[in-house]
């Protein structure tokens, strides 16, 4: 049975459905990211119209020293921080509906902190380079995910809420030992590591963007091609297993993909905090679908985060925000709101 406002499209044998107003929503939001990512490239010491990025972009401008400042400064720039959010707008997505819960981001269970700390050994103990740093927090980040799904298992019962504790406790405690790295290092080092852990799209280069784009370009066609496994999941573990899901495995993989993903963007522009927390949320309100918010979970993010630098660009005083601060900030007011909207719904006296 087709659902009200769903449309079937024939390709041969196969049919697929589809929602207007969800395609519609990302048609919009892939609109709003190319209008983002004109204004930030066109955003710096040196103000640059949409026309005049358009030109030095196609290598049409007379200037070449603005073009020379897009191609290798700002496009890179921008191109992360649109992987990046998208990135963490779909690990979000998926971390939110194996837990049905909207606080069940990668940020919130601790994956982060433990992509975080594989970088901070690296930069602490070893002042390493920008790949050994970047390969350090993938692996982090996969043991972490590893060592929270095998303290999460408990045989006949529900792993979603489990997740969340284990994960919440697993981040404290590698919180704690990011610190102590930090004390253990010199001051030039810690203070690099610092600067890592504010989150930052500051001198991004060509090599953030290809490990950026590796990651989106595996993981994301992983994940969408699991993505009515995923479903079966949010319906409960019971019911999937009866219609013949294989749960634990299905669980794992997610996780590890989703987890890849949160990991490559760690790496790519360090701990960027709430947007794998809104992004899917926003989606979800701006579809007004039952479906999972996947591919529009990923373009908010990207819209997000994308939004959020430019807003850090144009902080008063000539001020440089580092992103992850602003991110910070409104992710803060946001998750007070959703917080406030949990108790506004919840039963009178539980």
């Amino acid at each position: 049975m087709i659902l009200p406002r769903t449309r079937a499209l024939r390709i041969g044998g196969a049919s697929v459905l589809w929602r207007p107003r969800s395609v519609t929503v990302c048609l919009a939001l892939c609109l709003l990211c190319l209008v983002l990512a004109l204004l930030l490239l066109g955003t710096g010491t040196a103000r640059l119209s949409p026309g005049q990025v358009v030109e030095g972009l196609i290598g049409s401008s007379d200037d070449a020293t603005a073009t020379r400042v897009l191609r290798r400064i700002r496009l890179p720039r921008v191109l992360t921080a649109a992987m990046v959010g998208a990135s963490l707008g779909m690990a979000g997505a998926v971390f939110q509906s194996l837990s049905r819960n909207p606080l069940g981001s990668p940020d919130v269970i601790g994956f982060t902190t433990g992509a975080a700390t594989g970088a901070i050994v690296q930069i602490t103990l070893f002042n390493a380079g920008t790949f050994q740093v970047a390969s350090a927090a993938v692996i982090s980040g996969l043991a972490t995910a590893l060592v929270v799904l095998m303290l999460s298992r408990r045989k006949g019962t529900e792993g979603g809420y489990r997740l969340i504790l284990v994960g919440i406790g697993v981040g404290a405690v590698l919180t704690g030992v990011n610190n102590v790295l930090m004390v253990m290092g010199s001051l030039e080092r810690a203070m690099s590591a610092q600067i890592w852990l504010a989150g930052s799209l500051n001198a991004r280069s060509w090599g953030h963007v290809w490990p950026a784009l590796a990651g989106l370009v595996l993981f994301a066609p992983l994940v969408l091609r699991n993505a009515r496994r995923l479903a079966l999941l949010e319906m409960g573990e019971a019911l999937a297993a009866q219609l013949g899901l294989n749960v634990g495995r299905t669980r794992v993989t997610l996780v590890i993909v989703a987890i890849g993903l949160t990991s490559v963007a760690t790496a790519s522009a360090g701990p960027i905090a709430f947007v794998a927390l809104a992004g899917p949320q926003i989606a979800r309100r701006l579809t007004r679908s039952p479906e999972l918010p996947l591919l529009s979970g990923a373009l908010t993010g990207a819209a997000l985060l994308m939004a959020a630098d430019l807003i850090g660009q144009w902080a008063p005083f000539g001020l440089l925000m580092p992103i992850g601060t602003m991110t910070g900030l409104c992710g803060g007011l946001y998750l007070v709101w959703l917080l406030g909207q949990g108790e506004r719904t919840a039963p009178a006296g539980r």
